[in-house]
């Protein structure tokens, strides 16, 4: 099984992933724009059942263009984002591919989310464009809100 590290800039957080990825995806939003600094964000989702976190980061919550919760964690040393988590989906993780700092991670975003924000240089790989979250996600979070609500 492929085992990689993904770390923040100063190395104070290290996230062990055993496994490939469910998916890896392109985020356009504003958000992560800002988030980023750059002009999209890329991240895979991981089943956190695959992760093992080395160090101890800060969180930082928000709701995003859903209205739905997502968990930021990042360095509090460097500041580098490390992962997070999103409300629809609490048993999984997403984790920026630029933590890898690993040119031989060779899978490619397989979906681009809020195109409408994408910058008009930006050439998005072959697979599934959504103006916002795709319908599995919205499904999901409609499921996730709904147990929560009867809890």
């Amino acid at each position: 099984m492929t085992e990689r590290i993904a770390a923040c800039h100063c190395g104070e957080i290290n996230l062990t992933v055993r496994g490939n990825p469910e998916h890896v995806s392109m985020c356009h939003c504003l958000h992560c724009q800002r988030r980023t600094g750059s002009a999209f964000s890329v991240q895979g989702y991981f089943s956190k059942s695959q992760v093992t976190i080395k160090g101890s980061p800060k969180r930082y919550s928000r709701k995003g263009d859903s209205g739905r919760g997502v968990d930021f964690h990042f360095c509090p040393n460097c500041g580098s984002t490390s992962y997070w988590d999103v409300e629809p989906w609490p048993d999984k993780m997403g984790i920026p591919l630029g933590t890898f700092a690993d040119p031989s991670f060779v899978q490619s975003p397989n979906v681009s989310i809020f195109v409408t924000h994408c910058h008009p240089w930006v050439v998005i790989p072959e697979g599934p464009r959504t103006e916002g979250h795709s319908k599995k996600f919205n499904e999901d979070a409609e499921r996730a809100l709904a147990e929560l609500r009867k809890g």
